[in-house]
């Protein structure tokens, strides 16, 4: 549950400037619909970033090859969660020797993929509860 509360306040505190009313609301309530993120989050790989044993931050591969989730809750936002999740992923698929990460990053996450490596192999426009987005679909390729 907790982690579906980073996801919902991530998406309701960190992306004012970057998308509409519409969209956050249509984004954030993916949070708790049922079978959303139930694999990724139940079959998945997870790593979290804490302060005083509280989760500010979680990154998830789902499957072994994609980046599926990585949020950050608003407070703790610029302060090198993402950051430090990344980089455990990058020395994780180094040492499984996966030779290539997928992710779809939003307009906000875009910048920091980028800063770490990740290309853009397209952009896409997409529907969340009939509301279109914008994302793009990078890939981070190692060895």
């Amino acid at each position: 549950m907790v982690l579906r509360e980073v996801y919902e306040d991530a998406v309701c505190t960190s992306s004012h400037d970057l998308y509409s009313q519409e969209q956050i609301d249509a984004w954030s309530g993916l949070a708790y619909l049922p079978g959303v993120l139930d694999k990724p989050l139940k079959e998945g790989k997870g790593w979290a970033s804490c302060v005083d044993s509280v989760i500010e931050a979680f990154a998830v591969k789902y499957p072994k090859d994609r980046l599926a989730l990585l949020y950050c809750r608003g407070r703790s936002s610029r302060q090198g969660h993402a950051t430090d999740l990344l980089n455990k992923i990058d020395e994780e698929a180094q040492e499984d020797e996966t030779m290539r990460l997928s992710t779809e990053a939003s307009l906000f996450s875009y910048q920091l993929f980028l800063s770490h490596g990740w290309k853009m192999i397209s952009r896409e426009t997409i529907k969340i509860g009939g509301v279109g987005f914008c994302r793009y679909l990078m890939e981070k390729k190692f060895g």
